[in-house]
């Protein structure tokens, strides 16, 4: 480990332990994991190693808490394609902000608060932490071949955004996942593995899939399932704020995961996901 990761993944396993909205697998969600995705790119039958949607049963009660009320509220609030600029309403300023007033009243995001205010990281004062967070989440920029602001780290980390139609980029969060699908907007395409990565597990909270979305294709994601969205924000804003790397290890649970966390002109989220390295207790 890097200096600092421990100290780290000690923090996490305290989010972790703190995140008292997390679903349970098995009881409060069901996956199918199915086959594992092609290797390719494209949309030919013959890529697909799933026939069935991901998500056999999630007890959408979790749904109504507070958090995920809010968070849900700002997932249909953005311009899929890079390129196009985002307007911004009113409306959706609100929004974002009585998102990050539900966040910040959550324990796992109190514990993140504390410990980047002893780190010099963050303002103490609880309006200038929002203001912080606002900053590096949902102030917008302009991503690669725009010249206009066209993105944001939320959009791109929890919603998801598409390239010239055919790429899917970001799109790191599971409940956007499962409403699309349900929707009938995703077409899971099975799970990533490689020489190196463990065999996912449908009762574990990390996997690495392909899917289709909007006519895009996203060849290969990392996503947490069943975790809150508190927990979730806690974790990369800590990732982002306390490493100057672009990829910090650490260990929690049951899991080493690898936290890529890009910086857009140091100042915002550029993209954020966890990437499993190994079960411990295997």
């Amino acid at each position: 480990m890097i200096e600092g990761d421990q100290e780290l993944s000690a923090m996490i396993q305290e989010l972790w332990d703190s995140d008292i909205n997390r679903l349970r697998p098995g009881i409060d969600y069901r996956i199918s994991l199915q086959g594992k995705a092609g290797d390719l790119a494209g949309f030919a039958d013959d890529n697909d190693g799933a026939g069935l949607p991901l998500f056999t049963f999630v007890d959408e009660n979790i749904f109504k808490k507070e958090t995920f009320l809010a968070f849900i509220s700002l997932l249909d609030n953005y311009e899929s394609d890079t390129g196009e600029p985002e307007i911004v309403t009113s409306e959706e300023e609100l929004e974002n902000h009585k998102f990050l007033d539900s966040i910040i009243k959550s324990p796992t995001m109190k514990m993140a608060h504390r410990y980047l205010v002893r780190k010099h990281l963050s303002p103490e004062d609880t309006a200038d932490f929002k203001k912080q967070l606002y900053h590096i989440w949902f102030e917008l920029y302009a991503r690669r071949g725009s010249s206009k602001p066209d993105s944001s780290g939320f959009e791109h980390v929890f919603v998801g955004e598409t390239r010239g139609g055919r790429t899917v980029i970001g799109f790191h969060n599971w409940i956007q996942l499962y409403l699309q699908e349900k929707l009938g907007h995703i077409d899971y395409k099975g799970y990533r593995v490689n020489a190196n990565s463990p065999q996912p597990d449908e009762n574990k909270h990390i996997l690495a899939l392909q899917f289709s979305w909007k006519n895009g294709i996203k060849p290969k994601g990392s996503i947490f399932i069943g975790v809150s969205p508190e927990f979730e924000f806690a974790l990369y804003t800590l990732c982002f704020l306390t490493s100057p790397n672009e990829r910090v290890k650490v260990s929690f649970n049951v899991y080493e995961v690898e936290i890529v966390c890009h910086h857009y002109n140091q100042k915002h989220i550029g993209t954020t996901y966890p990437v499993l390295v190994k079960y411990l207790n295997a």
